[in-house]
């Protein structure tokens, strides 16, 4: 690490606000924050180790850990410790943490009084690359991830490089997940770069594609879900495993099942004859150099994956009955193709397990 601060600014229809890169960025926070804002509210969770109450005379909220807090039983709770605080649009949030963080914290201030401001701290790998930039926030139903939620930018947002040095091994292999995507998305040198620059180009290219389609209206910015389609099925499935209280169930990381989602897409997309087998071993090359899985687990049934990727938000852009929308690679680059048939995910998925 030791590289500059930098700022990417994502660039919307309505305004813009910046993304402050390197180590050390957390420093940058007092400038960034509202002037005037009567009262600093930080929303984290006690194993981030980032306080703001000393220097910023802010008041500290605690949520739980794990995926599970994406819910509505948390989001009510959070949303009745802002009235508790007496929080108005006047004042603001600060979301500290990783994906799960910015995702609960950012739907909550968006709701709460119809919108409160919001800052992301990105604490996590996935959360710095992916999670707490472009404002999509939301959280989890039985049915599939992501399912409630709202677009809601946040201000700005500060991804401090020096705190990845404590991740565990199993949170960066999230993060190089999201990594993996972006360098199939059009970053090719992304393998020759120093990781905080690794960092930055991931943010630079999802700045860009948000602000070519902020609300995901056209089909562009689902281009940044290449890989999420199966991921979120396998999420899906082990953490409704979970939530039945199996105890032997190990819920797989986000950015581990999106890895296993490129392969499966890029192995769709060479099958459906819309990449080369060229291009198709460079998906696997990449997932190599990130030390990500390529196979299925073997406990997951197709007809259960097939169901959860029904349910993916990405539904609406196929025929009902027609097969299920994919974010696919191909001749013009990655693309949102509508109505891939079944029994050509079903034999994929058999082939990748």
């Amino acid at each position: 690490m030791g590289s500059p601060l930098s700022q990417i600014d994502v660039s919307l229809s309505t305004r813009s606000y910046p993304v402050i890169v390197g180590p050390g960025a957390l420093a940058s926070l007092a400038d960034l924050l509202p002037q005037g804002a009567s009262k600093i509210v930080a929303v984290t969770q006690p194993n981030i180790g980032i306080e703001l109450d000393a220097n910023y005379g802010a008041h500290v909220v605690y949520i739980e850990n794990g995926e599970g807090v994406k819910s509505f039983t948390h989001l009510e709770s959070l949303c009745r410790k802002f009235v508790e605080l007496e929080i108005s649009r006047s004042d603001v949030i600060v979301a500290i943490g990783g994906g799960v963080v910015t995702d609960l914290v950012g739907f909550a201030a968006s709701v709460f009084h119809r919108g409160v401001p919001c800052i992301n701290v990105a604490t996590s790998l996935v959360g710095q690359v992916d999670a707490a930039i472009g404002g999509k926030t939301g959280i989890n139903l039985p049915e599939g991830k992501n399912l409630v939620g709202a677009f809601s930018q946040p201000i700005a947002v500060i991804c401090d490089t020096n705190h990845l040095g404590s991740l565990a091994k199993a949170e960066m292999q999230s993060g190089y997940g999201e990594m993996a995507k972006y360098c199939l998305l059009g970053i090719d040198d992304l393998e020759d770069l120093a990781f905080d620059t690794q960092i930055a180009r991931c943010i630079e290219l999802k700045a860009q594609i948000v602000a070519e389609d902020e609300l995901e209206s056209s089909g562009r910015r689902a281009i940044l879900n290449y890989g999420h389609t199966l991921g979120h099925a396998i999420e899906g499935i082990y953490l409704a495993r979970a939530g039945q209280q199996d105890p032997k169930v190990e819920v797989i990381k986000h950015g581990v099942a999106v890895g296993i989602g490129l392969a499966f897409a890029g192995s769709v997309a060479f099958k459906l004859g819309r990449i080369s087998r060229e291009r198709l071993e460079r998906h696997f090359r990449v997932l190599d150099y990130f030390g990500l899985a390529k196979t299925i687990p073997g406990d997951l049934l197709p007809d259960d994956l097939l169901r959860f990727m029904g349910h993916d938000k990405k539904a609406m852009f196929s025929t009902p009955g027609s097969g299920i929308s994919f974010v696919l690679d191909g001749e013009s680059g990655v693309e949102l193709v509508p109505n891939v048939p079944e029994d050509i995910l079903v034999e994929t998925i058999k082939e990748l397990y």
